[in-house]
């Protein structure tokens, strides 16, 4: 009998990104010059992603397209993007649940500032950690935060995000690191069930720069958690193009889902219950809504917040 040669993972994935109707869609995204050095940055990191290459080929292109419709980079060194992988509890169809790896499109709190600037709508966008001292007052009717105070010491207390339009109107957000632990752990995908840290775990881990391989709250607290205050922030009172809307609305998405989950775990007392996954299954083809599909989807999902 001959053997059979099976294909290598990062090979399937260049198969499907050679399709001339794949190639056509990244270059409409970013023009032949760019999406070239896309690609090759796309396979760059399924190279060196254990649990990507977990993942189907096809929904990771499609995922990448999404990261290329608002032309940012995938590379995890600029943080401005990710792909990130969940393990979603999936019903099949004999009617048993299993865990799929599902590649996530991801903005990082680069990502958010980048798609703002480029509405030209804001004088001034600054985000940060904040140290032990350094709040020196707040004005609740206003809603103004004061950081003009002397650090202390390298413990981050909190997170700060701060806008300013063109037109003068200016505001800003801050959230304890408690606050931020709390509501990683409320709306996060990558915290499952009982396997999660405790806040108190978390807020430690806000305190370290120590270098990690993971992405997301664990690997790095505190971008996440810039992210988070920014995104928020803009979302409520910022000025929103189209794209950042798409933006913000899968981001959201993707926390929604995993908090309705973890409510409904709670009632039942059951470890698995069925989510929809966003997913396109067309000989490998991803596509992309139309902005008209995408502003009703916006419509449609603005009672899904969690904010």
């Amino acid at each position: 009998m001959a053997n059979i040669k099976k294909n290598k993972p990062v090979d399937v994935l260049k198969n499907v990104l050679s399709a001339d109707s794949v190639q056509e869609q990244f270059e409409k995204a970013l023009g032949k010059n760019h999406r070239d050095a896309f690609l090759a940055s796309l396979i760059d990191l399924y190279v060196g992603d254990t649990a990507l290459q977990k993942c189907p080929q096809h929904l990771i292109v499609s995922e990448a397209l999404r990261a290329a419709t608002m032309h940012l980079p995938i590379n995890k060194a600029l943080g401005f993007a990710y792909i990130v992988v969940f393990n979603t509890n999936v019903k099949m169809p004999d009617g048993t649940w299993q865990k799929v790896p599902t590649p996530t499109f991801i903005p990082g709190y680069k990502g958010y500032i980048q798609l703002a600037m480029r509405t030209g709508q804001y004088k001034n966008i600054n985000a940060d950690v904040v140290y032990e001292g350094e709040i020196s007052g707040y004005n609740k009717l206003a809603g103004t935060i004061e950081f003009n105070g002397k650090k202390k010491s390298d413990k981050i207390i909190g997170y700060f995000a701060y806008i300013e339009m063109l037109n003068g109107f200016s505001k800003t957000l801050y959230m304890s690191v408690e606050e931020m632990a709390n509501y990683a752990l409320r709306y996060s995908p990558s915290f499952k069930g009982r396997n999660k840290p405790s806040v108190d775990a978390l807020v430690k881990s806000a305190q370290t720069d120590a270098p990690s391989n993971k992405v997301g709250w664990e690997g790095n607290f505190n971008d996440m958690a810039i992210k988070t205050v920014i995104r928020r922030l803009i979302s409520k009172y910022g000025y929103m193009s189209i794209e950042m809307q798409n933006a913000v609305i899968g981001d959201v998405k993707t926390e929604s889902a995993e908090a309705i989950r973890n409510d409904e775990l709670a009632e039942m007392d059951a470890e698995t219950v069925e989510i929809d996954v966003d997913a396109v299954e067309v000989a490998g083809t991803p596509a992309i809504p139309s902005t008209a599909e995408n502003t009703a989807d916006a419509q449609a999902d603005a009672t899904d917040d969690p904010y």
